[in-house]
């Protein structure tokens, strides 16, 4: 990491090679916020040292513990109000960690959740100058018309609503949005960047910090982003890309690009601004229904993220609209749900989809094995997990809150959370969770959405979205094709095959004095042994009669395909009705 904490240095000398006037008090400038962040991170770390590990082993851990909550809140405050003040990554690093919720506590995320990025804009001067160098001409000669005054300011960059000339107009559409980088924001993201890395380091001398969360790994993950985030380039490919994935669906509007009026720093977009997605009042006025727009919003991040692979990861307040259209008649008000600002976007391999798609499977069929497979195969258990453990409270988490709407959630008595927590003590104690680097920006995103989707609709169930996509995706499994399920069915044999020897094994042992029995209820299930090696026998057998009957079916092959499905009805008959213990 080196070459990260010396960065600054060079940034002052590629910018002193540059600029022609003000070099001295530009490189003040930029190693003075170098230092402000390092500074302001130094203090949270030593305030940390303080409490955490030198008051409390004096003797006053419980004081240490009951002060925690407002210490970390007040850490969470002093952040935000730098970030609001320095504005460049700063914020853009708070909106990351409110979604670390697996290695923040609550305190800090709560706090930062409602960071915006929002910030003084620039002068117009230097807005236009930047402009129309990108541009390579005038505002006048490229543009009908240019509003002076920004439609929205952020950090990185400020957006100015403007008009296309007669001739330039493309595809029916004339009104624009132009986004334009703030001056010099490039150098402010490097000496942003190098800042943070250096702090990163220090916080991997921590062990529970570096046993939890590979900062540096994380600190590119970010770092990454936010330099795509300055290429406008790359954003409008961006936004080409997520129109082709909804151009089928007429109730998702994407803005449309202009090419020709942009460049690295300058992007033109079709202006689509309508009523803010949080804009409730105004939504009920439009006559549409909110929870129908809840609805939709999970419904296209469902389709994002398992069918696209390519998922908007910044769904804040000020990307997303709901469009009125025109209604007919007494029909219910049409609208549309439209996306903008594409500078920040999570790909999802295919490796990734899978276990996703297992997850989603499991919650929608409440079945907690399949859910904690799936955390295995995202990497999101640390070393020594105890699945088991995790699978358990899985189980008792759907038993006793699935199908709850979040305004239920929110009603559940302490006394049962307080429950919960004593009963599964040790694993809550051991968090052996983790959210890997490749997943960050989407929980962040699923965050943020599950928010903005129970702010729409305060009765949003989850579980009535999600039930049904599971069930398509289990649709999807059974129609594979035939290699795959030849291959699960050979592997179902194999298991068959190797049963009544392992059975054989356990009885043999037992009967010497070789089994070491840690439970009583471990006599009773081996003697059950054999009568459940026979009831799974059967099942596999009606496994194998029904898949055949399909593929026959498939086939054409109608004769066939009904004696093995009436196979199958035996063999599941004699299932269900076998004796039990």
């Amino acid at each position: 990491m080196a070459d990260e904490e010396t960065r600054p240095l060079f940034v002052f000398q590629m910018y002193n090679g540059v600029v022609t006037t003000g070099n001295i008090m530009s490189s003040s400038r930029f190693r003075g916020r170098y230092f402000r962040i390092l500074y302001f991170f130094a203090g949270v770390i030593a305030r940390f040292i303080l409490w955490e590990l030198i008051i409390a082993r004096l003797g006053f851990r419980k004081w240490t513990r009951r002060t925690r909550a407002e210490r970390f809140r007040r850490e969470a405050v002093r952040f935000r109000a730098l970030a609001l003040h320095m504005g460049g990554v700063m914020i853009k690093v708070g909106q990351f960690l409110s979604s670390r919720l697996d290695v923040l506590p609550p305190e800090v995320t709560d706090e930062l959740a409602n960071l915006q990025d929002e910030v003084p804009a620039e002068p117009y001067e230097a807005i236009r100058d930047l402009a129309e160098r990108e541009l390579g001409g005038s505002l006048e000669e490229k543009l009908e018309w240019f509003d002076a005054s920004p439609l929205a300011a952020a950090s990185l960059g400020q957006v100015h609503r403007a008009r296309l000339r007669v001739e330039d107009e493309a595809d029916g559409f004339r009104n624009v949005v132009v986004k334009v980088q703030r001056p010099d924001i490039e150098l402010i993201v490097e000496v942003d960047l190098s800042a943070l890395a250096r702090v990163g380091n220090w916080l991997m001398k921590y062990r529970p910090v570096r046993e939890h969360a590979d900062v540096p790994a994380l600190l590119r993950e970010f770092s990454g982003t936010v330099r795509e985030e300055i290429d406008y380039l790359h954003e409008a490919d961006n936004a080409e890309r997520f129109f082709e994935n909804f151009k089928d669906d007429p109730d998702v509007h994407v803005p449309r690009v202009v090419r020709s009026l942009t460049t690295l720093r300058v992007l033109t977009l079709e202006d689509v601004y309508a009523i803010k997605i949080t804009d409730y009042e105004e939504i009920t006025k439009a006559g549409i229904e909110r929870g129908e727009v809840a609805n939709k919003l999970l419904d296209t991040y469902l389709k994002q993220i398992f069918e696209d692979g390519f998922v908007h990861a910044d769904p804040h307040p000020g990307n997303l609209f709901v469009t009125p259209l025109e209604s007919n008649g007494g029909s219910p008000r049409r609208w549309q749900l439209t996306f903008v600002d594409f500078g920040m976007t999570a790909r999802v391999p295919e490796n990734i989809r899978d276990a996703l798609r297992e997850m989603l499977i499991g919650v929608g069929t409440k079945d907690a094995s399949r859910v904690v497979r799936s955390y295995q195969q995202l990497g999101m258990l640390l070393p020594g997990a105890d699945l088991k453990l995790i699978e358990q409270a899985e189980a008792q988490v759907f038993d006793r809150f699935w199908g709850m709407s979040m305004s239920e959630l929110r009603k559940t008595n302490p006394d049962e959370i307080r429950k919960f927590a004593h009963q599964y003590r040790d694993l809550i104690f051991s968090m052996p969770f983790q959210v890997p680097n490749n997943l960050i920006m989407l929980a962040r995103t699923v965050a943020i959405l599950s928010g903005m989707c129970t702010g729409l609709d305060p009765n949003f169930n989850l579980w009535n979205q999600l039930s049904p996509y599971a069930r398509k995706l289990v649709e999807q499994e059974a129609t594979k094709g035939l290699g795959d399920w030849l291959e699960e069915l050979g592997g179902m044999l194999q298991n068959l095959i190797a049963l009544p020897s392992q059975a054989s094994r356990v009885l043999a042992q037992t009967e010497s004095g070789g089994l070491l029995v840690q439970s009583p209820q471990v006599s009773r299930d081996i003697r059950s042994l054999t009568r459940s090696v026979d009831r799974l026998t059967g099942g596999v057998i009606f496994l194998g009669l029904l898949l055949g009957g399909v593929l026959f079916y498939n086939a054409g092959n109608v004769l066939y395909a009904e004696v093995m499905l009436a196979g199958a009805f035996a063999a599941l008959i004699w299932v269900l009705f076998s004796r039990k213990d």
